[in-house]
């Protein structure tokens, strides 16, 4: 297995150098055909707001916003050429005028990989919607990698921890971030409570990914007084890793992703990119 299209997701914020630099190094690594979507979140103002000239003035006010969005969108896709031609990635260019979270797990059907940012939930006109990274996951049905909105992640990733807990999820994230293991320098497989204490948690998924060239080592650690997504992200700082694999938990309901709580934690307070399958 290989990634041969790698899809990163843009939306004018300030964060869209950074997922855009990420992107390209990856495809660059892996010697794949990179897909930059831009999207344009459609604009809808309030009528009540301008009284009898309502049509007219949202007729002007979204055109405006269209123009604006479209100017910057082509100077970020001269940045984008830029980028792919210096590091001989073949780069193909989307621009789509509707919202993320839809458009988004539909072209996402189409890539090996998708490249998007983190949810800024504390910005006061935060760009990437609370819940579109997790519907981006839950939707798609491919591995979506996900960038931090704070920091700087211009190199692929050398170390990675593996969340394992044995689930139908955590499986098909190992698999599908296997391209990405396999070039990693270090694999730490951690397990979290394991119930089984006399075996060696992780052992069984280490080996099989030991076959496939990673270097893997299995470790294991207790929650004590700690939730689960903390005790991810205390263990990815301790060992210095640049990238968190691991299943994301949920179901649907009426068109809302209800996540599980360790799924959401981590979404929400992330520090190094985190490769997520469903």
């Amino acid at each position: 297995m290989t990634f041969r299209t790698i899809l990163v997701h843009l939306e004018g914020g300030a964060r869209d150098q950074v997922n855009l630099g990420y992107a390209v190094q990856l495809a660059s690594e892996h010697k794949a055909h990179l897909i930059a979507l831009r999207t344009i979140t459609p604009f809808y103002p309030t009528i009540g707001t301008f009284g009898d000239a309502a049509v007219s003035v949202i007729a002007e006010l979204q055109e405006r916003y269209r123009r604006s969005e479209q100017s910057e969108a082509t100077k970020l896709r001269a940045e984008a050429e830029k980028r792919c031609q210096a590091a001989d990635v073949p780069l193909e260019w989307r621009i789509a005028e509707q919202f993320a979270d839809e458009v988004v797990p539909q072209q996402a059907r189409y890539a090996d990989l998708v490249v998007t940012g983190q949810a800024d939930r504390d910005a006061t006109e935060p760009v990437t919607a609370p819940d579109m990274p997790a519907n981006v996951v839950m939707g798609a049905g491919r591995p979506v990698l996900i960038v931090p909105y704070a920091g700087q992640f211009a190199k692929p990733p050398r170390h990675a921890l593996v969340a394992w807990s044995g689930t139908r999820e955590a499986t098909r994230a190992v698999h599908d971030a296997l391209p990405l293991l396999k070039r990693c320098n270090k694999v730490s497989v951690l397990s979290i409570d394991p119930k089984d204490r006399g075996h060696i948690a992780g052992f069984d998924i280490a080996a099989h990914l030991a076959r496939h060239g990673c270097k893997c080592e299995a470790t294991r650690t207790v929650t004590a007084d700690i939730s689960t997504g903390d005790a991810l992200l205390s263990e990815l700082s301790d060992l210095g890793a640049d990238l968190l694999v691991m299943g994301a938990y949920g179901h649907s309901r009426l068109r809302e992703w209800a996540l599980g709580g360790v799924t959401r934690e981590i979404l929400g307070a992330m520090t190094a990119p985190v490769l997520m399958s469903h």
